[in-house]
């Protein structure tokens, strides 16, 4: 399972949860590898400063500029945002918001992967922007939260100063432009199912169990007496 997502990208949480949800009725979910991918909403964003909070009014006038609509349209859109977010657990605090450009969350988030502890840093950095105002495009914080994810503080400070997952996130966004998503959260199965959106847990769980049952056993085409190498010896 491959999934594109911002941490920034309020939907993008509220399908975690969903997916997650999905996930532990999936009989076989120890076998699913899950795999978070990057993708900016706004590349040209400016991270405010760590304590540079907007209110929930300006959060809704920033959404109306940048979606074409009206003010009272976008404090809708929070609110709605807000309450499907209760209904799966989640505190959305948008009157908490700080600004940010999230690539260098995204790095934080491959250098995670290649520690193991990928959803975990991917869970903390969502919560800390939806729910706690945690600046997640300044540098120590992004530190000092991948470190209380389980990431090693040193090596996140130097991954981001000398920019050392910056080629794949990059590659990670040009991959969602060749298979035309264009929105997040987007969910990809097997390299054969795509599902874009926070879709209900039933229909996720719908989209494993079909992945699930198509997957195609080995075929095997050895010869009998053929000569090979085992547990046992050779």
């Amino acid at each position: 399972m491959e999934i594109w997502s911002d941490v920034v990208c309020p939907w993008c949480h509220i399908g975690k949860r969903r997916f997650e949800a999905a996930l532990a009725r999936f009989p076989h979910r120890d076998a699913v590898e899950v795999e978070w991918k990057a993708f900016e909403l706004d590349p040209g964003a400016e991270s405010a400063a760590a304590g540079d909070r907007v209110t929930a009014t300006e959060y809704a006038e920033r959404l109306a500029r940048k979606y074409g609509t009206s003010v009272p349209s976008a404090q809708q859109m929070t609110d709605h945002m807000t309450q499907q977010a209760a209904a799966e657990g989640l505190d959305f605090r948008f009157d908490r918001a700080v600004r940010a450009n999230t690539f260098d969350a995204h790095q934080v988030i491959h250098l995670a992967g290649e520690r193991g502890v990928q959803d975990a840093v991917e869970e903390r950095l969502l919560t800390a922007y939806f729910g706690e105002g945690e600046a997640v495009g300044d540098r120590e914080t992004l530190v000092r939260l991948a470190a209380e994810a389980g990431l090693d503080a040193d090596e996140v400070r130097a991954a981001l100063e000398d920019q050392r997952f910056a080629g794949a996130v990059r590659a990670d966004e040009a991959e969602a432009q060749a298979l035309g998503i264009s929105g997040v959260p987007f969910f990809v199965v097997d390299r054969k199912y795509g599902v874009n959106g926070a879709q209900p847990a039933d229909a996720l769980l719908q989209v494993l169990e079909r992945a699930w049952s198509e997957r195609s056993p080995l075929i095997s085409v050895q010869s009998d007496g053929a000569a090979v190498c085992g547990p046992d010896g050779c």
